[in-house]
């Protein structure tokens, strides 16, 4: 306040300098426009003005004149001026003889005029006279200016004035307000008023509102002050302020000690029932002594408080272990140990748990029956006599068991000995229960969902006092959580198993014969479960094998069904002998489709059954449902890798949609890695194309292919884990299944946190006395030299028993090939485990079989080739097709004679393109 009225006094202050210096400021300047009026007039008009301007050189003898005129009339100077503005006098020499252009018009119509404006002088207040003949006619102009400046310093030679006086005002205010401040400061000692007022609130919150009572007494033993804490304490009347203290009725002891000048620490004293510990300080630690400051607390409410507070900490404690403990892993039976040794022994002695059997299987439990298996114990010695880990046990309808898992409530046994419920199901126990020592039962379902999964019987024995009702919450509380992860282990293992179950049934059982590779594999499933990794070996027509790895982010049933998925989706298109980089653009594009109609959802009708539950998947840990298509995640994340090996040359063909290059050890064990240019994963190609990498591998050579899961965690710098890599599948002379058991042996003992699928292939060639290749000239002539060589060539391997039928497949292809396709036409027969018989041309077209009509004049050669050749089928290169078939080495499959007349004379044929 004393600052504002500070302030206030400078703003008046202020106010008054401004209108002072603009009222002499104003003053001035009329007195100025006089002046200036006044002097132009009288010089005007002085007798033999117009004469001397019409004289030779009137500035000779006007601008003496003029100067002594503006000397006496206090002006800057006296100007005259001819009509065509040439100056003939000024107070500045310079200035005389220069034509001047100015506001002086009005002057030279015969009007004076008095104004401000710039001139040779600067800005100044201008008077301008005209000058008169004795006719009236204007002969000449006088102004007479006063500078601004001039006024000016006569506004400043009063400013010193004004401001000191302003100064000594303002000392004056400022001292006051110093001294007023000073004194109060010192009486409030230094508190402002908002510490002053905030003072006098806690005044009456510490007195009135704080669970202590206050005593303030003076010298003479009278009861200055009491707050209403101490007033309920000592149950003091309504006019003890200012009574003695002898007279308030109070324990002599308590008495002589607030009317004494001893100082107190927390002395103990009786007030009725009550026990008051009190502390009494002097207000004045220093120096005479006047009032004391006495403190009251019922310890009779703190100590019984300070028990509840104990029992409730420690309740909490057990709240955060059994939190922290229950549920550590999603193992029903150990998730079921943790909830038994939690509570021992800090909230029972002994604690034994009992599952439904279907709970133990991750069965969702009927409640048909009553018996319950008995899955933990804890605080027990092994001379105990209650049912063993394992026994399935009936309780009968009067035991507390059967009650709690009848009703789903809890059931408090305080005194076993007087209970006798509990007796009927074995009598004989019973008594040795009791003989035991265990004298107090609280039975407590495990619910969770609305379900009884099973109970936890807490039991007390020895001196522990009996459970009451405050245990019977906690003890529920404990239940409850326990119940939640019991349930959440239950459908993991329920998820678990049915995961593992469709993983078994999506992934290979077994290798396919062919003799192009010598194959190992291992898979590794991770932690969290079945993952989504698979490998596969898929044998192609032309001594040729397909080696595929893929990788679906996830466990679970959505990683394992999304594998199986993808696996029979690579299968379909290896049948169409696709090359490795369109089979990966067509995945790719499927499940961009899948994702899309997943996005879509199911409709209301296929999530939920009559009864309004959700149906399609188990719940996971977390509680949501695991397999409905509610919420099923993308593929999108998902890697695949397809390499293609020829025997016959060697050649390798690799192309990868996100995932790891291949290894390849060659026969001197040293380690390269077959890097395809990196696509997107997939369902992210979004139209880009998919580009390849070939080499050509001698016989011997090892490949490896894998999953990331291999590599380590996703923070492993990938070119140390490559080389980590290289090292243990390097070394010569090494078999498949060597590698894989090296590999394995080098992970961690712990297991991965992802899947690990590993194959690993040593390459075999064909060899090449198994191998003919004919050239073909399109003419149709050279059918038959090449169909007689073919058959030369069988005789050769000892094929004979093949050879008819062999000959009419040659027969029909190359005919095919001559007529339809185009150059260059080649034949190529391999001797594998089967026969194989390959015919290619330029055309990119292929004949395909068709119902003919009894009309057609067509010959049914391809319906032969489809019937003597147990596969047969189309494949496409950048220079044309082959179009191939295999036959059985011993002939089998093959029709007979009378069969193959019917097929001759049936209504079968084939389209020739």
């Amino acid at each position: 306040m004393f600052l504002l009225q500070l302030l206030l006094v400078l703003v008046l202050i202020a106010g008054a300098l401004a209108a002072v210096v603009v009222q002499t400021r104003r003053e001035t300047t009329a007195d100025a426009r006089h002046r200036s009026i006044a002097a132009a007039e009288a010089f005007a008009h002085a007798p033999g003005l117009p004469a001397v301007l019409d004289s030779a050189d009137p500035t000779a003898t006007l601008q003496p004149l003029a100067e002594d005129a503006r000397k006496a009339a206090g002006v800057d100077a006296i100007i005259v001026y001819k009509l065509n503005g040439i100056t003939l006098t000024h107070s500045d020499p310079a200035q005389i003889g220069k034509h001047v252009i100015g506001p002086y018009a009005q002057a030279a119509q015969g009007n004076a005029f008095t104004r401000t404006f710039r001139g040779a002088l600067g800005p100044s207040v201008v008077s301008a006279v005209p000058v008169k003949d004795a006719t009236g006619k204007v002969v000449g102009i006088v102004s007479a200016p006063v500078t601004v400046e001039s006024v000016q310093h006569a506004v400043n030679r009063q400013l010193p004035l004004f401001l000191a006086t302003a100064g000594l005002a303002v000392a004056l205010a400022a001292g006051g307000t110093a001294l007023m401040s000073r004194r109060l400061r010192r009486q409030t000692h230094g508190l402002g008023p908002t510490e002053m007022t905030r003072l006098y609130e806690h005044h009456d919150a510490v007195l009135h509102a704080v669970r202590e009572g206050v005593l303030i007494t003076g010298g003479d033993g009278r009861l200055l002050l009491a707050n209403d804490e101490a007033r309920r304490l000592l149950d003091l009347p309504a006019d003890a302020e200012g009574r003695h203290v002898d007279d308030l009725g109070l324990d002599p002891r308590t008495a002589e000690l607030l009317h004494s000048d001893r100082i107190a620490n927390d002395e103990v004293h009786q007030a009725a029932d009550r026990l008051l510990a009190l502390n009494k300080r002097s207000t004045t630690p220093f120096g005479v002594h006047r009032a004391n400051v006495v403190t009251l607390r019922d310890t009779t409410e703190l100590r019984a408080l300070t028990g509840r507070v104990e029992v409730a900490r420690e309740r909490l404690r057990l709240l955060y272990e059994a939190g922290m403990r229950i549920g550590s892993t999603l193992d029903v039976a150990r998730t079921a140990e943790e909830l038994a040794q939690v509570a021992v022994p800090g909230f029972a002695d002994v604690v034994t748990v009992e599952l439904r059997d279907p709970v133990l299987r991750g069965e969702e439990p009927d409640g048909r029956s009553a018996g319950l298996r008995r899955t933990a114990i804890a605080g027990l010695t092994e001379d105990h006599p209650l049912y063993p880990v394992g026994r399935l046990i009936d309780f009968v309808g009067t035991t507390p068991m059967a009650a709690g898992i009848a009703e789903g409530q809890s059931v408090l046994e305080p005194d076993l000995a007087a209970a006798d419920g509990w007796r009927a199901r074995d009598p004989e126990r019973a008594a040795q229960i009791l003989e035991y020592g265990l004298h107090s039962l609280l039975v407590v379902p495990l619910q969770a969902r609305g379900t009884v999964l099973g109970l936890v019987n807490f039991w007390r024995a020895g001196d522990s006092p009996a459970f009451d009702g405050d245990d019977v919450s906690f003890a529920e509380e404990v239940a409850g959580r326990a119940a939640s992860c019991i349930d959440n282990a239950r459908r993991y293992t329920r998820e678990h198993a049915m995961a593992v179950g469709l993983q078994r049934s999506l992934m290979p059982r077994g290798l396919p014969e062919q003799e192009e590779l010598e194959v190992a594999h291992r898979y590794l499933p991770a932690r969290a479960g079945v993952g989504g990794d698979w490998f596969d070996v898929i044998p192609l027509p032309g001594a040729r094998v397909a080696l595929v790895v893929g990788d679906v982010v996830g466990h679970g049933i959505h990683a394992a069904s999304t594998m199986g998925r993808l696996r029979v989706a690579v299968h379909n298109f290896s049948a169409l002998d696709l090359p490795p980089d369109e089979l990966l653009s067509h995945l790719d594009e499927l499940v961009a489709r899948i994702d899309v109609q997943d996005e879509a959802g199911p409709s209301a009708d296929d999530t939920e059954d009559r009864t309004g539950r959700p149906v399609g998947g188990a719940a996971d840990p977390s509680g949501s449902a695991v397999g409905a298509d509610a919420d099923v995640p993308a593929i999108t994340g998902a890697t695949c890798l397809y390499l293609v090996y020829d025997a016959v040359s060697g050649q390798v063909t690799a192309a990868t949609a996100g995932h790891p290059p291949p290894a390849v050890v060659h026969p001197d064990g040293t380690v390269a890695f077959l890097r395809p240019p990196v696509s997107p994963p997939l369902g992210l190609g979004a139209g880009l194309p998919v580009e390849t990498a070939v080499t050509t591998l001698p016989a011997g050579s090892r490949l490896v292919l894998y999953t990331d899961g291999l590599l380590g965690n996703r923070h492993r710098d990938l070119d140390a884990a490559l080389e980590s890599l290289g090292r243990t599948v390097g070394g010569p002379g090494r078999s498949p299944e060597a590698v894989c058991a090296a590999v394995m042996d080098g992970l961690p003992p712990d297991r991965p946190e992802d899947d690990i699928a590993l194959l690993v292939a040593q390459t075999r060639l064909l060899d090449q006395e198994r191998v003919a290749e004919w050239e073909v000239p399109s003419d149709p002539v050279a059918v038959g030299p090449v169909r007689n060589a073919c058959a030369r060539k069988l005789a050769d391997w000892g094929l004979d028993d093949i050879s008819f039928g062999s000959e009419l497949i040659l027969s029909e292809l190359i005919t095919n090939a001559v007529r339809y396709g185009k150059e260059p036409i080649r034949v190529r027969l391999l001797h594998t485990r089967t026969l194989i018989c390959e015919v290619s041309d330029g055309s990119s077209t292929a004949p395909h079989i068709r119902r003919a009509k009894d009309t057609d004049e067509g010959g049914r050669g391809l319906f032969l080739v489809a019937r003597y050749a147990q596969h047969w089928g189309t494949r496409y290169s950048a220079r044309g097709k082959t179009i191939w078939s295999s036959q059985a080495l011993d002939g089998s499959g093959a029709p007979g004679d009378e069969a193959l007349g019917a097929d001759l004379l049936g209504d079968w044929d084939d389209l020739e393109l």
